[in-house]
C-alpha cells in the first residue's frame, strides 16, 4: 500500500491554494487500514507520533472504497495543545475528492483520554461533515503504546 503525504501552498502567480505531494511511502504492514489498530501501527511507523513531544493532528482522506488518498497534517501545537479548524480540514477533504476523513492526534503525555477539547472539536468537524457530505469516520488519539478511538468507544456516536 502506498501513503500520499500532501501540503497546500498558495500559488503567488494565480492567487490559489493548490494541493502539494510532499511523499509517498510504501507501508505492506496490510493492504487496507481497516481497522484503529491498522491506522495507529501504520501512523506511529510512519510518523512515530506515540514519541513526539508536541501535539500533531493529521488527516487522512479516503475515497469511496475506503482506500486512503492522503495524509495531511493540520496542525502542530505545544505540549499541551493544538489549535484545529474545521475549515483547514475539509478544505483539504474537498481538494482531494475525500468522502471519508478520519482524524489522528497525538497526546505527548502519553495518556490517550480524549479531553473536553478534543470532544468539541470532534463534535463540530463530524457536524460539519454532515453538512457537506463528508463523513467523520472516526478520531484517534494516540498515546504511549496505547490509542482511543472515538468510534469503537462509542463517543462519535453520542456527539
Amino acid at each position: 500500500m502506498r501513503l500520499n503525504r500532501y501540503n497546500v501552498k498558495i500559488n503567488r502567480k494565480s492567487n490559489r491554494t493548490e494541493l502539494i505531494k510532499e511523499k509517498a511511502v510504501n507501508y505492506s504492514a496490510c493492504k487496507k487500514l481497516r481497522s484503529p489498530e491498522h491506522i495507529v501501527e501504520a501512523m506511529n511507523s510512519l510518523l512515530d507520533l506515540q514519541n513526539m513531544a508536541e501535539e500533531y493532528v493529521y488527516l487522512l482522506t479516503l475515497n469511496t472504497k475506503g482506500d486512503i488518498t492522503g495524509v495531511f497534517e493540520i496542525a502542530h501545537g505545544t505540549v499541551s495543545n493544538c489549535l484545529v479548524s474545521p475549515r483547514e480540514i475539509f478544505n483539504r477533504a474537498l481538494m482531494i475528492g475525500a468522502t471519508t476523513i478520519i482524524l489522528v492526534h497525538n497526546h505527548p503525555s502519553g495518556y490517550p483520554e480524549p479531553s473536553h477539547e478534543d470532544i468539541r472539536i470532534t463534535e463540530r468537524i463530524k457536524n460539519a461533515g454532515e453538512l457537506i457530505g463528508i463523513e467523520l469516520l472516526d478520531h484517534i488519539i494516540i498515546g504511549d503504546k496505547c490509542f482511543i478511538s472515538f468510534r469503537k468507544e462509542e463517543i462519535l456516536a453520542k456527539l
